[in-house]
């Protein structure tokens, strides 16, 4: 027997894969970019293999035939939380997980573990639960197939999207949250989602079964993100403000423009619509309770928690902080500074007369293409020559300044040394951006 695992690249597919790896199962795992995948992961790589596979071109049943055999179990951890294309939810979601089941059907293999989502219903008020609910009917209506459809609320994992988004929240010390916070949350720890899944394939059960992956008891988003302020460090409630539920569906719409919001139009309404259900199912399979909210932040871990979670905050304010001395810098050059006062400068350092003219307007120009540059290049550009790029022009621009006019570093609103905090500030961002070189073979 093999576990083969849909999605083993993201964040509940890894999870499920490490565990099962440590249980010395036998992995045939699933990703777009395998090479990459398997360079990320984090388990012993002697019994996996690694396929290419996406969801997004809807692979038919042939494709996935020649890697089934009968008495496998099957595990689609494969999912989005939003749409970068429309129809992503329907490929992703349904009609490529359709295709899967029906391969398994052919196959004959033992189990299908479909992740799906509490809340997932033909009806639901979001894409994401529709199209979630159109697999999860597709496998439950192939009688010859064992299936369980396991049906997670929020899942708290400290490298997952949503507890990213809610510990970002819990930090606020005002927050506005949509009917003042009152929609129902059962929120479940990883460790304990993964171990519920294990457990169903420990001992693969007969027939077709749903089960909600839920925490002990339901709660309200605005007790939800108290009780881990609280586990953060934080003794003091936020301030809540009401906020109409229809102000906060156009400022998710907003958001939703932006590729690395959490919050769209969609998920929003996934929010308003809040999930409960009865925990008795998760607590049978585990053999205990599930863990509660209360205990999700290990005190060893609430600290970077609480640092990674204000920089999620931080990090973007800095960035547009930096564009907008770099655009005002621009502004004061081209026009609001007296001119002549400008040109006097100059002469300081040697430029005169055409040549001066033309390097004040070079410069402001190029000052004004590193700020439109700093909030609209991407990640990986910023950090191959942006940052890189501004610091060298802040030490340029800072030499010159010394050698020719030293007195400025005993000016007293210091226009020479707030260069010192402001390369600070580009040198963390520099680091945040880059991304770490893959390990050589």
């Amino acid at each position: 027997m093999k576990i083969v695992i849909v999605g083993a690249s993201g964040f509940l597919g890894g999870a499920l894969a490490a565990a099962l790896a440590a249980e010395g199962a036998q992995l045939l795992c699933t990703a777009r970019d395998p090479d990459a995948a398997r360079e990320r992961a984090p388990w012993p790589q002697e019994r996996t293999r690694w396929l290419a596979a996406d969801f997004a071109a809807v692979p038919d049943a042939a494709f996935w035939l020649p890697h089934l055999a009968r008495g496998d179990i099957v595990i689609n951890a494969a999912g989005i939380l939003r749409e970068a294309r429309p129809g992503d939810f329907d490929a992703l979601h349904a009609q490529g997980p359709s295709r899967l089941f029906d391969a398994c059907g052919a196959a004959g293999v033992a189990l299908v573990i479909q992740i799906s989502a509490l809340g997932a219903a033909p009806d639901a008020r979001s894409g994401y639960h529709r199209s979630k609910a159109a697999a999860d009917a597709h496998l439950q209506g192939r009688k010859e197939l064992a299936s369980v459809v396991v049906q997670p609320s929020l899942v708290w994992g400290r490298d997952g999207a949503s507890a990213k988004l809610f510990a970002g929240l819990a930090v606020l010390p005002l927050l506005a949250l949509p009917g003042g916070g009152r929609q129902p949350l059962q929120p479940i720890h990883l460790d304990d989602l993964v171990s519920g899944v294990v457990a169903l394939v420990r001992t693969p059960p007969a027939g077709r079964r749903r089960i909600a992956f839920v925490g002990p008891q339901p709660l309200s988003l605005r007790d939800y993100l108290a009780v881990l302020r609280r586990q953060l460090g934080h003794g003091r409630e936020a301030w809540v403000l009401p906020m109409p539920e229809a102000l906060f569906l156009r400022a998710a719409s907003l958001a939703g423009h932006w590729r690395s919001s959490f919050l769209d139009a969609d998920s929003a309404r996934m929010l308003l619509q809040g999930n409960a259900a009865p925990a008795d199912d998760i607590g049978a399979l585990l053999g205990r309770p599930p863990r509660a909210a209360a205990r999700f932040v290990a005190p060893a871990e609430a600290a970077a928690l609480r640092q990674l979670a204000w920089l999620g905050w931080m990090a973007p304010l800095l960035r547009w902080s930096i564009a907008l001395v770099w655009i005002w810098t621009f502004v004061v050059s081209i026009g609001l500074y007296p001119r002549s006062q400008s040109l006097a400068l100059l002469a300081q350092v040697g430029a005169h007369g055409a040549w001066a003219e033309l390097l004040l307007t070079g410069a402001a120009l190029f000052d004004l293409a590193l700020g439109i540059g700093t909030v609209a290049l991407s990640a990986a550009a910023r950090a191959r020559f942006l940052w890189p790029l501004q610091l060298v022009l802040i030490g340029f621009y800072s030499a010159a300044i010394t050698i020719a006019m030293p007195e400025f570093w005993l000016h007293p609103f210091g226009p020479l040394s707030k260069n010192l905090p402001m390369c600070a500030a580009i040198v963390l961002l520099w680091a945040l951006d880059a991304r770490p070189r893959r390990r050589a073979h």
